[in-house]
């Protein structure tokens, strides 16, 4: 992996581009599908990192192509490209369990996103999820709801398709320090506390408490 590759700053000026090498950009994406692998909700779309990790894929395969026959590094190199597409595809197909599993809630999440801010789809699986829901609803209309009688024949998706569980608890490691985070008590005879979280730190919390910090890449999930 040679090639430094250009990935854009959302959070920045419009046109800023952050430089990363093919070290620092695999750790991005590993980074992105523990996040997603260990959240309760969907996050945002890391698609300029799937891009990047696929084109830097492209190199180093054609790296192989032309590195000489019996070298010993082809192996090892082999290795790494199963390594990064596992984390690729296992990313990937975490979004898209996500997607099928609370598609109604999603899609009214992103309806609901402000201007600026970050989608949490991309326009592939944006075009899925509502290709989803208008299948599940076209088959609850075909089959289940027209033997219902007509007061029962219009289902409300987001009333029925259970919410991600934010108040689930997840594992974390600080890479910002933190400060007077309030932690919401276990039962109702405690009260809300507040904690400090330092730089290197490992967490287990209610992930409602920091998913603001995940999303800002303060803590990352484990």
């Amino acid at each position: 992996m040679e090639d430094d590759l250009a990935l854009s700053d959302e959070a920045s000026d419009a046109g800023s581009e952050e430089v990363l090498t093919p070290a620092e950009l695999i750790n991005k994406l590993e980074e992105a599908w523990l996040n997603e692998k260990f959240a309760p909700e969907l996050l945002e779309s890391k698609s300029e990192i799937v891009e990047c990790v696929m084109e830097q894929l492209n190199h180093m395969e054609q790296n192989l192509q032309r590195a000489r026959q019996g070298d010993l590094k082809i192996s090892f190199h082999h290795m790494e490209i199963e390594r990064i597409r596992f984390m690729l595809s296992s990313y990937l197909r975490s979004r898209l369990h996500k997607i099928e599993k609370f598609f109604p809630h999603v899609l009214e999440k992103e309806k609901a996103r402000g201007e600026g801010e970050p989608p949490h789809l991309s326009p592939e699986e944006f075009a899925f999820a509502k290709e989803y829901m208008a299948n599940t609803e076209a088959l609850l209309k075909n089959v289940g709801l027209r033997h219902m009688p007509p007061n029962l024949q219009t289902l409300d998706l987001i009333k029925c398709v259970p919410k991600p569980n934010l108040d689930s608890f997840v594992f974390l490691r600080v890479k910002e320090e933190q400060q007077s985070i309030l932690v919401e008590p276990e039962t109702d005879a405690q009260s809300e506390y507040a904690i400090d979280m330092e730089v290197g730190s490992q967490h287990l919390i209610r992930y409602r408490t920091i998913a603001p910090l995940v999303a800002s890449g303060a803590v990352k999930l484990i």
